[in-house]
């Protein structure tokens, strides 16, 4: 199985899957934001203008997870094996925090904008991403167990839950008007160190507590790769407070989306060849070449219908929503 075509298979398909989770990780991520900080909205009119400025878009924005939960499942069946294992509970609360999510933003009206509803949507946003959190820290540091693994875990929750609030407030900066939008910028300004702060945390315990660390970071030209994208990562903060401060109402957003971008791409990197350091390689885990090829060309049918459905959802739903 050792061929090069089959690597090549390989590597296209961990891109391709590196694709999806980008797109859902951006277009979802502000979704889970925006309901995580109307946690911090005290009037039910900011709360409507927040459920408002997503209501057409965080359904198919979910989509995203679903197509790569399949791709995973049939170009990497033995990831899921070892996988799923060690990580139901958290799945299981992924999976929970979304349900509640959708519940509440449909019920919600019906029952007259109830408070109650208010809260199920950003108890299940926060849920749904404190579980991703944690399914990245338990990823990073091998599924390995330990005092020190679970406190790196708690980061990466407490670092993803901040990003997608940073993420959610740039969003309504660009769709909403004041008073939204002037709180949006608070929440932004707030949510930016405690999302750096994390970031820089989980890159020390990773370089001490992980294999990524110890041996991937190690490799000849990976570091070099990795500071490169810190320094494209400071400009993006940069670009994010100072626009943020300045009143700017698209800029904060495309710099938070190229800060979560560029620190994808810093762990896409730290990851391969491996789906999971120390435990199991892209080449162990993936299907045979029929079905890499087989599945390959579904995907080349269905991955430009889903990106250019959601360019156009975007498009038709620009501007800032009406209070």
């Amino acid at each position: 199985m050792e061929t090069s075509p089959h690597s090549l298979l390989v590597t296209l398909w961990f891109g391709i899957l590196g694709l999806m989770l980008a797109c859902y990780v951006v277009t979802d991520g502000f979704d889970l934001g925006i309901g995580i900080l109307s946690l911090f909205a005290p009037e039910r009119s900011t709360r409507d203008a927040m459920v408002t400025s997503i209501a057409h878009v965080w359904d198919a924005n979910e989509t995203w997870l679903v197509v790569l939960g399949g791709g995973l499942f049939g170009a990497f069946p033995a990831a899921y094996a070892l996988l799923l294992p060690h990580l139901y509970v958290p799945l299981m609360a992924l999976i929970a925090g979304l349900i509640m999510r959708g519940a509440a933003i449909e019920f919600r009206h019906a029952a007259g904008h109830s408070v109650l509803w208010d809260r199920v949507f950003g108890v299940g946003s926060l849920v749904a991403a404190v579980a991703q959190g944690v399914i990245l820290g338990r990823l990073i540091t091998g599924l390995n167990p330990g005092a020190w693994n679970a406190v790196f875990t708690l980061f990466a929750a407490i670092g993803v839950a901040a990003g997608y609030a940073l993420l959610g407030a740039t969003y309504l900066i660009k769709k909403t008007s004041y008073p939204v939008e002037s709180a949006a910028r608070g929440w932004a300004l707030w949510m930016l160190p405690v999302t750096v702060v994390s970031a820089l945390v989980l890159s020390y315990a990773t370089l001490h507590l992980s294999l990524i660390g110890t041996e991937r970071w190690h490799e000849h030209g990976v570091l070099a790769i990795l500071l490169a994208l810190g320094v494209v990562a400071a400009g993006a903060v940069a670009w994010l407070a100072g626009s943020t401060w300045t009143g700017s109402r698209r800029a904060p957003f495309r710099a938070a989306v190229l800060l979560f971008l560029v620190s994808f791409g810093g762990l896409a990197i730290s990851l391969f060849p491996n789906v999971v350091p120390g435990k199991l390689s892209l080449m162990a885990a993936a299907s045979d070449d029929k079905t890499l090829v087989f599945m390959l060309i579904g995907i080349g049918l269905l991955l430009p219908v889903m990106l250019g459905y959601n360019l156009y959802q975007y498009h038709v739903f620009r501007g800032k929503v009406a209070a």
